[in-house]
């Protein structure tokens, strides 16, 4: 315990600042349009803005605007079916992609922690 004291009376950080710490007198809180913005100005209001806006799909839709999960049947969202190259799971590939059965020699080598392979 006595050492610690001792060790924590040395310590000097790592990091200097140059300056006194000061909080500015003013701080403009107003927005401002992000650097990033493609048209460099601000929404009129946030409901314009969610008019436009995209996330995972239009937010607008007037099909969808029963504001209630489940207010519209999943049947008109659209088909299920994927898109030709593109596959749901693994055991729907053709058959070189797809997964390989485990030998038992495998088996036994993962049960073992690997020890069987060189015992």
């Amino acid at each position: 315990m006595n050492a610690t004291k001792i060790l924590q009376q040395g310590r000097q950080p790592m990091i200097r600042f140059l300056g006194k710490r000061v909080t500015p007198s003013q701080i403009d809180h107003s927005p401002k349009v992000h650097p990033a913005s493609p048209n460099q100005a601000l929404p009129e209001s946030f409901a314009s803005y969610r008019q436009k806006a995209q996330q995972h799909g239009p937010l607008n839709q007037s099909k969808f605007a029963t504001g209630q999960i489940g207010g519209v049947p999943g049947s008109s969202l659209g088909p299920i079916e994927a898109g030709k190259g593109n596959y749901f799971d693994r055991s729907e590939l053709p058959k070189r992609f797809q997964r390989l059965a485990w030998t038992q020699a495998e088996i036994d080598a993962v049960e073992s922690g690997g020890a069987s392979m060189f015992a």
